[in-house]
């Protein structure tokens, strides 16, 4: 018990008042009512910014998920639809390229055929059909010579469409293939098709789990839902699947299936969450086609990260709170108990006062007491938030960079909008030329800073380098932004995810600098390097570049009294550097 004594303060021993003032002083209700307020005013905010941090956190991460799943079925989709594309094509370049009678010439189907598969591989056969549905030429594993297609019910649909494209069906060969057919007009108002069988092997590589991950499912059906190639969760070729079939859409649409088990996921060694819960379903009518792309993920599996971030937070929370209400305790607690030790002071000095004097002095002490209660309470709301920043720079936190992310997300949520707001204003001043005293480190990350999230939601590094000793140069600040914000987005542009980013600063000779800013992203055609800084030339054709940021770039440059210019390898990379005097007036003439 002397243990637990030493902890606790000396006015708690005087119950809940001191001597013969104790109608005045209640020292344990004064430290029970501290504690309270300052524990209200420090968690309060404090929950409801966890709060509103965790609904935004998982908002964040499910949008994410459903995102990547979103742009997966496109880019699939696009895939699929361009092998089956360049199919058709070819045989419709074959069919206009060649007359009907040459293509009814001995040996001419199979050399075409070879050509085909040496190009672009997967066709089985090619028969030339004519307008009685008889195929009068054929190349292939089969005796089809002669063959009667004239009650099918395709060559019927190809007279009137000129161009077909199969399900997925077994036919002679017993494995799974579809045909493809074009139709060519013949004057007379005769016409003939050219026909060919293709494996599905290439459509169901491209939906490969590799592709997909530990847990999704891609798989292509039919309009009556009938798989057209394999599944993971719902079986083979032609096998029906449980899922209504889609409405149809342009656009890659999503929904959710709540409580939906998927058949064999026992059976395939798939976490449990797999087995039964909440599916979503992303779709998209792939062009052309008679084909539905369909991808199927479980939630929980695409909400995994979420999980675990959840846990982090929770963990960070408790263990946060658990640090404040240690330290706040212990501020009170000493606080109050340096009141106690005051009053007791003043109690000792007022005995020898008389009973008159005492009265009074009990008036001014009680009013000084809620003078100093104010006080230090007042103290208590500022030292609230510093105990935050303060817990932040301890030393056995500052390799925990996620600890410090989450903590200074929390601290700084308010401060947040403050810091962007001027950001932004001081980049909108710069309108007009002001000439200032420039710290090169501090700018560059002033910019970088203005970008965004995209080098942290992309994974790409970047990496600043300035010699020791660099000067700060004088020149138009608003002018210099503009230059590193074109330079810096171009490279953000031309990097894949998890690229690179360097700039660096070195010193160029007797009073200048030189800024490089390099990346290792698809790099500039050897052709085009001369033209780059032209107006409206653009490398990004189409993909919403209008050729002006490096032309304006290069005005801007030369406007500072500098010079830029750029170095670049296809597939490697891509730098500017950018020679800048220390002071604008010694380039100016």
């Amino acid at each position: 018990m002397w243990l637990i004594d030493k902890f606790i303060p000396e006015f708690w021993h005087d119950g809940d008042a001191s001597g013969m003032y104790k109608q005045l002083f209640n020292y344990r209700r004064l430290w029970k009512e501290a504690a309270l307020i300052s524990v209200v005013i420090v968690f309060l905010p404090l929950v409801m910014l966890t709060a509103y941090e965790y609904k935004v956190t998982k908002a964040t991460f499910e949008s994410e998920a459903l995102a990547r799943a979103s742009r997966f079925v496109a880019k699939t989709r696009r895939t699929e639809s361009f092998l089956l594309s360049k199919k058709r094509f070819a045989l419709e370049f074959i069919i206009h390229d060649n007359t009907f009678e040459q293509l009814l010439q001995p040996g001419r189907l199979t050399v075409l055929l070879e050509n085909l598969n040496r190009g672009l591989g997967l066709f089985a056969d090619l028969g030339v059909i004519d307008a009685a549905g008889i195929q009068r030429a054929y190349s292939g594993p089969f005796h089809l010579e002669n063959a009667d297609y004239s009650s099918q019910p395709w060559f019927k649909e190809i007279q009137n469409r000129g161009i077909f494209i199969s399900d997925v069906f077994m036919g002679l060969r017993n494995l799974p293939h579809i045909v493809i057919a074009v139709k060519r007009s013949m004057p007379g108002g005769s016409f003939y098709v050219l026909r060919t069988s293709v494996s599905i092997e290439r459509l169901t590589e491209i939906l490969s789990h590799e592709q997909t991950g530990e847990v999704g499912d891609a798989f292509l059906i039919n309009h009556e839902g009938v798989l057209q190639t394999p599944s993971r969760y719902f079986g083979e070729v032609l096998g029906k699947v449980p899922l209504a079939v889609p409405e149809f859409s342009d656009h890659t649409e999503g929904y959710q299936l709540e409580g939906m088990p998927v058949p064999g996921a026992a059976d395939t060694r798939l976490p449990e969450t797999v087995a039964d819960g909440t599916l979503v379903v992303s779709y998209a009518y792939v062009e052309n086609s008679p084909f539905i792309l369909m991808l199927v993920s479980p939630k929980a599996e695409l909400m995994a990260q979420w999980r675990q971030t959840r846990m982090k937070i929770l963990i960070f929370l408790s263990f946060t709170v658990g640090i404040i209400l240690l330290v706040l305790l212990c501020v009170v607690t000493y606080l109050v108990n340096a009141i106690h030790t005051a009053d007791q002071k003043r109690v000792m000095m007022l005995h020898e006062i008389e009973y008159s004097e005492k009265m009074a002095s009990i008036g001014r002490l009680a009013a000084g007491i809620a003078h100093e209660i104010n006080n230090p309470l007042a103290i208590i709301n500022e030292k609230a938030g510093l105990i935050q920043d303060l817990f932040m720079i301890k030393e056995q936190y500052k390799q925990d960079a996620k600890l410090l992310g989450l903590i200074a997300s929390i601290v700084s949520s308010v401060e947040r909008c403050s810091v962007i707001t001027r950001r932004l204003l001081s980049f909108a001043r710069q309108s007009e030329a002001t000439v200032t005293r420039i710290n090169l480190h501090k700018i560059i990350t002033e910019v970088l800073s203005f970008l965004g999230k995209e080098p942290e939601y992309r994974s790409i590094t970047i990496k600043i380098d300035i010699d020791d000793g660099i000067e700060d140069i004088v020149s138009d600040k608003g002018k210099l932004q503009q230059v590193l914000l074109n330079i810096i987005k171009n490279a953000f542009a031309a990097v894949e995810d998890g690229g690179n980013l360097g700039i660096a600063v070195r010193k160029a000779g007797s009073g200048a600098v030189e800024l490089s800013i390099s990346d290792d992203g698809c790099g500039i055609p050897p052709e085009d390097l001369a033209k780059i800084f032209e107006p409206f030339f653009t490398t990004k054709g189409g993909r919403g570049g209008t050729g002006l940021g490096l032309s304006i770039t290069y005005g801007l440059v030369s406007e500072l009294g500098g010079t830029i210019r750029v170095t670049s390898e296809q597939g490697k990379g891509t730098c500017f550097i950018i020679t800048l005097p220390l002071t604008m007036a010694e380039h100016k003439g």
